[in-house]
């Protein structure tokens, strides 16, 4: 479902380039990484031009940040590189940190005050980065808490930013710089306890985002597959003054009686039911005041009883106004989302030229292996998108949506749903193997209903797959010059299997909400397994493809990394050419003026960094990194000289050439 609103009209021949991505200074002297995507467009790509194919190979180390000290551990967050300094978050207190980019020393740091409701967070050590803005010509870094406290500081002192915010009633807080975020939510909270879990759950993981002088704010809630009772509190979009932290406007995200989207809701679940959250990064265009957020799904993955109807606005991109908080556009991507099919990834805002001529364009990769792709003014989707017939629940209670928006181009870039085709035929008997241990298992479309234990037909699951061809862990990546999008892949299913709300209740230590679903996940899937010791289904076990959205085409495909030493070397497939499979891994992507840069892996497991050519996909060089980049590259100038930073873990590693 897809509505536009009206929208101010203007010249695309007037958009300015520097709005969506950083402009080299002269000489490169300094090129700047000022979101955790680069820029608001969230394309993870650099003017930077100092690290060629020729000089790949020399890449070195030239400092390792230790994160030790702030307990970090997850290597979620992507570094800013703004004004000569780096910034960050780390650990699971998400301390803020400015580093020199030329030493790796650590320049300042914040910590916020000890809160009950920092304590029992959810996502606390899944930080991504920081959001930034220049004020009246002061550098102010914004960062969200484990707590859901908005904080804002001085970027050179790392003091809280004075005259922001209001004073927090909690000892050790500032008495500015601080905005307590559930304060504007609408639901009855203590300001150290948080909200009652009663009633439900909230927090961030990805950073706000300022457009012109508005900050929005995004959040996260308990994960689906961890829930067991129908309540918990929406995910309702926030924003405040970059200047003041002056609350401006809150979007609801279950949309209130009056509202458009209420009668997508067929019960009165809308009153007690929640999540919806946009815990993925968000992206802007400030020159049209838009800001587009991605969202998940309703409370509860794989069962959704209690919430008839298409449920907007889960599972959806939304184009809101950044000044006021209207609604520009929407569409949904998931009607009724019931298999943790959360929009996992910042929308990728691109200026191509379709056959409609210059078209500002944004595109978002879905779990589900399909790329939406939309004019980012109107919402008007550059290729027709189908509603396709999909199957009905058997589950007593479930009713799913009949059918579901399946995009005509791009096509998809990953396999989509399961089928015995797609099943592994090294050799007969590998093919066969594979036919038996997926016997017990219903195979199906991507939107494949789940099915609970004990269910008449005696299967052990529901395969749903792919289960997240891409997520949060490796984003798409872009190049503005030519309009083309890079994007990572593993095809991998979903194997959860419902059971009584009950049951899974026993599961948690301190569930959200009051009132058991009639069912809910089990803890845990039961993935077929092949006797070979491969994968049931075929190779590519993980891949990079490289989509025009000038045209909607692919360009080319190839795998990700290397195949495993433990599967060439595996008895079943002596003297079977297999070919490179992929490794298996993901990793991340990062576009540079000439270069695809990727993270994986070797046959030996070794990780890498990979230069391909832009265009062909063809491996130009590699180098041996000191461990597996997470979560983000991002690379910068500093003083004329061109870093990579990698997030490995507890530590930042900087490579650069010598």
């Amino acid at each position: 479902m897809r509505t536009s609103g009206s929208l101010r009209s203007r010249s695309l021949i007037a958009l300015s380039v520097c709005v969506l991505s950083a402009l080299p200074a002269s000489g490169q002297d300094s090129i700047e990484w000022t979101t955790l995507g680069s820029d608001y467009a969230h394309t993870r790509s650099t003017t930077a031009a100092q690290i060629t194919a020729e000089n790949f190979a020399d890449l070195s180390v030239a400092w390792v940040w230790d994160g030790a000290s702030f307990e970090a551990q997850s290597g979620r967050s992507t570094p800013s590189y703004i004004n000569g300094r780096l910034y960050t978050v780390a650990g699971a207190r998400r301390h803020v940190v400015a580093i020199d980019p030329e030493s790796g020393a650590t320049n300042w740091s914040y910590r916020e005050p000890d809160t009950e409701r920092w304590e029992y967070s959810m996502r606390a050590d899944y930080g991504k980065g920081v959001g930034y803005a220049s004020v009246d010509g002061q550098d102010i870094i914004y960062t969200i808490s484990p707590g859901f406290f908005l904080t804002a500081l001085d970027a050179e002192t790392g003091q809280p930013l004075q005259g922001f915010g209001e004073p927090v009633p909690i000892e050790g807080f500032p008495e500015t710089g601080v905005v307590d975020l559930l304060k504007d939510l609408g639901h009855p909270y203590d300001p150290y306890e948080g909200l009652p879990l009663e009633r439900g759950y909230i927090t961030s993981s990805s950073p706000p985002i300022v457009v012109n002088d508005t900050i929005i704010v995004g959040n996260s809630a308990e994960q689906g597959y961890h829930q067991s009772r129908i309540e918990n509190v929406p995910g309702d979009i926030l924003a405040y003054d970059a200047r003041t932290g002056r609350f401006k406007w809150k979007f609801n995200v279950i949309p209130r009686p009056g509202e458009f989207g209420h009668e997508t809701w067929q019960n009165d679940a809308w009153q007690y039911t929640g999540d919806i959250s946009s815990w993925a990064p968000l992206s802007a265009d400030p020159a049209l005041d838009l800001v587009y957020i991605p969202t998940n799904g309703v409370t509860i993955d794989y069962y959704g009883g209690h919430h008839p109807g298409d449920n907007l606005y889960s599972t959806s991109l939304i184009a809101l106004k950044a000044a006021t908080g209207e609604r520009a556009w929407h569409f949904q991507m998931v009607h009724h989302d019931i298999w943790n099919y959360d929009t996992p990834t910042a929308p990728i805002l691109l200026d191509v030229e379709t056959s409609q001529g210059p078209t500002p364009i944004v595109a978002q990769a879905t779990k589900q292996g399909y790329t939406y792709v939309f004019n980012r003014e109107t919402g008007e989707p550059i290729w027709p998108i189908d509603e396709v017939p999909m199957p009905a629940s058997p589950v007593p209670g479930e009713q799913l949506a009949a059918t579901q928006p399946i995009p005509s181009k791009p096509a998809p870039f990953e396999y989509v749903g399961s089928s015995e085709e797609l099943l592994a035929d090294y050799t007969p008997e590998i093919k066969q193997q594979a036919l038996s241990a997926v016997a017990d298992y219903i195979m199906g479309p991507v939107f494949n209903p789940p099915i609970q234990r004990d269910n008449p037909e005696g299967k052990i699951a529901a395969l749903m797959c792919p289960s997240g061809a891409v997520n949060i862990t490796h984003p798409p990546a872009a190049d503005p010059k030519s309009g083309i999008m890079y994007i990572m892949s593993r095809y991998s299913c979903g194997s959860r299997f419902l059971v009584t709300g009950e049951e899974a209740d026993t599961y948690y230590e301190a569930p959200t909400g009051v009132t058991l679903s009639r069912y809910a996940a089990s803890g845990t899937g039961r993935p077929p397994r092949h006797p070979a010791g491969i994968p049931v289904f075929k190779p590519p076990y993980s891949r990079i493809t490289a989509i025009d959205m000038n045209t909607g085409e692919h360009l080319w495909w190839k795998p990700a990394g290397y195949t495993p030493d433990r599967i060439k070397n595996l008895p079943a497939l002596a003297g079977v050419e297999i070919g490179n499979t992929g490794s298996g891994a993901v990793g991340q992507l990062l576009v540079t003026d000439s270069l695809l840069i990727y993270s994986n892996v070797t046959s030996d497991g070794a990780p890498h960094l990979f230069a391909l050519d832009k265009k062909t996909g063809e491996e130009l060089a590699r180098v041996p990194v000191p461990a597996a980049s997470r979560y983000g590259m991002s690379s910068w100038v500093h003083d004329g000289k061109q870093y990579l930073i990698l997030q490995t873990g507890s530590t930042l590693t900087a490579l650069t050439l010598p």
